[in-house]
């Protein structure tokens, strides 16, 4: 399959059909299924081999051009066709049950964020709605060599931001509070952050939350970080970006240290650094992402880093060894404790495994590889250093 291609369908049942009711710019699955943005909710469904989309007049022409799915139909000539029945309220699921009737159609499989509202009114209607589990469209995660080059060309443009970040760190001197200094002002984790956001923004991706997180900061994974850099402690820099043209992400951390780091941060790093090759060496075709992340756990205590609760903070190894990227930054399958994936060739997935206490920082590496059969690609290549 290519981005500019039709997906091919397969053949269903009507049992099988599938119905989305949203808007692709936010919902990844309406955006698989039509590689269409559009800012504003519309109907798809796929029966008996054959793809639909229901667009409104604002977006129908558009959507004739570049809408990869089978027949558009106009919502405008629907209403009117329900309009001449005599019906006043022609909503949503008024406009679904028209083609529907006509399709002879009784039975529709949803996604578990269909809303439930439109489910309530189809089913009132006489409809069997039958939510389905994530992922509503398996194949979405066995990335195909055209999705994979997006992917790869979103990782490259998030290292290019980062080592833009990363420079500017490099570039501060340290004053005599320990903070970091450019250009004759405190180096903040704003500035940073702008900089990789517009480098980002300059080649056609969207920053989402990117994070630069020094000392405690670091402590929590999602802290995205401010104020003043902290010179001698790590900096964790986290960048995932969005394409705004296919909707594919990027993925990638890196730590950082302006200055030295002391010998328990050092070991903390390098526990982190071996811990990862250790999951890269691990993951391919078959391989449970449970078991890879308990092996993670297993290592990180028998090198003297515990997990657990110190004075209410959890402390140590408490996230996901990784997760699938692709049109959604978080999406199956997972690497974690809970996680019931079986790793296949095709899925592309983060490796990010990382350590935090408190009053000394966090630190976290990630890379973002692609499943083979016999192990896994990197699509990473910027290179793993502490201190610079």
């Amino acid at each position: 399959m290519t981005l500019n291609s039709k997906r091919k369908k397969p053949l269903s049942s009507p049992i099988d059909t599938k119905l989305l009711v949203a808007a692709s710019e936010i919902n990844a699955d309406m955006l698989y299924a039509t590689k269409f943005f559009a800012p504003d909710s519309f109907i798809y469904f796929e029966f008996l081999g054959r793809s639909y989309s229901v667009m409104s007049d604002l977006e129908i022409d558009r959507a004739h051009r570049q809408a990869k799915v089978n027949t558009i139909l106009s919502l405008s000539h629907i209403q009117q066709e329900i309009s001449k029945q005599g019906h006043r309220t022609i909503d949503t699921a008024a406009v679904i049950d028209w083609i529907f009737t006509k399709k002879k159609i009784k039975t529709v499989q949803v996604p578990y964020e269909f809303p439930a509202g439109l489910a309530w009114k189809l089913r009132r209607r006489g409809f069997k709605i039958i939510p389905k589990p994530e992922p509503f469209f398996e194949e979405r995660q066995i990335k195909q060599q055209q999705e994979i080059r997006e992917i790869s060309k979103a990782q490259k443009t998030a290292e290019k931001a980062l080592i833009a970040g990363i420079e500017m760190i490099r570039n501060s001197r340290i004053n005599s509070n320990k903070k970091l200094i450019l250009n004759g002002v405190p180096l903040t984790a704003e500035k940073v952050k702008h900089k990789i956001n517009s480098i980002l923004l300059s080649h056609g991706y969207l920053a989402s939350h990117t994070i630069v997180a020094g000392g405690n900061h670091g402590c929590d994974p999602h802290n995205e970080g401010h104020g003043p850099l902290p010179a001698h402690k790590p900096i964790i820099l986290d960048i995932f970006p969005r394409c705004q043209n296919s909707g594919y992400w990027g993925d990638i951390t890196r730590t950082v240290i302006r200055g030295n780091a002391n010998n328990k941060i050092k070991d903390i790093y390098n526990a982190v650094l071996s811990t990862q090759a250790l999951a890269l060496d691990q993951i391919k075709e078959g391989s449970s992402g449970r078991k890879i992340h308990q092996m993670i756990v297993q290592t990180f205590h028998r090198l003297g880093f515990p997990t657990g609760t110190h004075n209410g903070r959890m402390q140590g190894f408490f996230h996901g060894t990784g997760h699938g990227v692709g049109l959604e930054i978080h999406e199956p399958p997972y690497i974690g404790s809970k996680a019931q994936d079986i790793l296949k060739k095709g899925q592309v997935v983060t490796v990010e495994p990382g350590l935090y206490y408190n009053g000394i920082g966090g630190v976290r590496i990630e890379d973002l590889v692609v499943v083979t059969s016999k192990g896994c690609r990197n699509l990473t290549k910027l290179p793993k250093f502490l201190e610079i």
